[in-house]
Order: C-alpha cells, then sequence, then structure tokens
C-alpha cells in the first residue's frame, strides 16, 4: 500500500524514484509519529517500516533518519525502538533532545501557559515567561525534511489528532496551554504548523487509516473503531485533516454515537480553516483532488 501510494502521488514508474522525489541522499528525515495511544490506536510500526525501506531505496541512509514524536517512553512503548534496531535508523523524543531558544511561536494575544518540567522556562524567574513555546532542537539543528505519519484517530477538541495537529504539539514545549480551549488551539495550532523552522521542511504527509479509532483521543478503544484499510498520501496536510474530519463524523453517523455540542463538525473544522487561511493548503471539497488506488494486499 505504501508502494502504490508514493509512487501513485509522485506519479513515478518506481517506488526509488517516488521517495527520490520526497527526499534527497543528503537529507535528514524525520518520520513524525503519534505513539501515545500505543502500537494499536497510534500510528503502526508497520507503515513507518514500509516507509523507511522505502527511503533506503532512494538511498537515504539510516543513519539519516529519525522516527520520532514527543517523549521517548512513548516511542518505546509503541514498538519504534525496535523498529529503529531493526533498519539502523535513530529515534529520538523532541522534548527529551531539547527546545532552540532562538526559535519559538509567540502568540499575537498573550497566552500564559502553567509551565511543567521539560519546558524550557519551567523554574526560572520573572516577567514575561510562559509566553513563548520553543521549537525543539531536533527540528532546528538537525532534520531537513519532515514525513508526518498519523492515526485516524479523534481529539475531543480539534477532532482529529491529524496532521497539523500531531507536527505541532510535538514540536513545541509549552503546549498545553492550548488543548483545553477549542479557540486557544484552532488559532495555534496551524501558527505553529506554519514556522519555517516546521513548514518549510515538510516533505509528506500520510494519514494511517487503516482504522478509523473515532473516541478515545489518546488511548486504545478499538471497540470504538472501524477498520478502512486505508493508506491516504498528501503534500497537503491541511486536505487530509479536512477529510479525516468528514470520516470521522461519518464513522459516528453510522455508529449512532456522537460528540459533545462543543466538539461538533462545525468547530472542529475551525483549525483546518484556519490553516487553510494561512495558506498551509485546502480546507473545501471542491478544492482537493481524490485519487483512489486498490491493491491485491
Amino acid at each position: 500500500m505504501v508502494r502504490a501510494g508514493i509512487t501513485n502521488l509522485a506519479n513515478k514508474p518506481t517506488s526509488a524514484e517516488a521517495w527520490r522525489s520526497v527526499a534527497s541522499s543528503n537529507d535528514v528525515v524525520g518520520i513524525k509519529v503519534f505513539s501515545t495511544p500505543g502500537p494499536d490506536a497510534g500510528t503502526r510500526p508497520a507503515v513507518v517500516a514500509a516507509v523507511i525501506e522505502g527511503l533506503i531505496e532512494a538511498r537515504v541512509s539510516a543513519t539519516n533518519i529519525v522516527i520520532w514524536d514527543r517523549q521517548r517512553a512513548d516511542l518505546r512503548k509503541a514498538g519504534f525502538f525496535e523498529l529503529a534496531e531493526r533498519y539502523g535508523v535513530q529515534v529520538e523524543g523532541s522534548a527529551n533532545i531539547g527546545f532552540d531558544e532562538e526559535v519559538f511561536y509567540l502568540p499575537e494575544r498573550p497566552i500564559l501557559g502553567q509551565l511543567v518540567y521539560g519546558d524550557v522556562e519551567f523554574g526560572r524567574k520573572g516577567e514575561g515567561l510562559g509566553r513563548k513555546s520553543f521549537v525543539t532542537r531536533l527540528l532546528t539543528k538537525q532534520v531537513t525534511k519532515i514525513i508526518t505519519v498519523t492515526p485516524l484517530l479523534n481529539h475531543n477538541a480539534a477532532g482529529v489528532n491529524g496532521n497539523l495537529y500531531s507536527l505541532a504539539q510535538g514540536s513545541v514545549d509549552n503546549f498545553i496551554r492550548f488543548e483545553n480551549d477549542l479557540l486557544r488551539l484552532s488559532t495555534a495550532v496551524p501558527e505553529i504548523f506554519a514556522l519555517p523552522a516546521i513548514a518549510d521542511k515538510v516533505a509528506l504527509n500520510i494519514t494511517d487509516a487503516l482504522i478509523c479509532q473515532y473516541h478515545g483521543e489518546s488511548q486504545g478503544l478499538l471497540h470504538y473503531a472501524v477498520m478502512l484499510n486505508e493508506l491516504r498520501f498528501s503534500k497537503d496536510a491541511v486536505a487530509l485533516d479536512f477529510l479525516s474530519l468528514r470520516e470521522m463524523e461519518r464513522v459516528r453517523l453510522a455508529a449512532k454515537t456522537s460528540v459533545p455540542r462543543e466538539s461538533s463538525l462545525t468547530n472542529q473544522l475551525e483549525l483546518v480553516n484556519n490553516a487553510a487561511l494561512l495558506e498551509l493548503g485546502a480546507a473545501e471539497v471542491e478544492s482537493i483532488k481524490i485519487e483512489r488506488q486498490t491493491t491485491g494486499n
């Protein structure tokens, strides 16, 4: 499925040629996964393994490939350390490696956060602390190309733990201040994603839609899930997340379940609409071209 998806997207005859259109042999490729829910409800290691094999086939050195998420502990529990050992690639936590104090996100309207251990300004004294979110050194000092591989998993505020949310949440510190407020989250996620240190490096987005879990957020609750058996590829993270929101709504209606009114589809679309306003991608059906391809696997 990965081979079929990447060759179709890149319009290349072979997988190696397709992957070379994503990254060169000189690049350090960071594969951003969402590992908190574990290997069943989060990004599935088998999908990442196929991406790694494609990159290596395209002559990207295994040592120049980094599987990453926010915390190493989550990556270990989800099986990505085992995957890294198998292929000889790196695995890293963006919070564990630390943050770059010269590259940060500062909201137009000051939003003070409750700093926690691991945040750059945690424990410091003085005025104006907690207003910035600093970008991980993994992106500012090491990774040159980003590939997101994100599960089709609900998020109670954002609607979906999509490519936009997953990358933004994993790339900066002091993020908790946005999580429980839909307005803050729908503004911050696109603006963080749009930072040059992040957006300029995004080469490919993959939605791991093998399974769609429509309740649970960061927990594996497979009794609230359906099998779609799809992988979705695009250079446009906004379009993928927009389609994921619509899919999540369709699955909930079919299962005769719902989300709270404040988490309705109309409210959840605010995030992708804001991303579209920042010209990060398309959030309208008329602007999205969908090509479907089936495989024999």
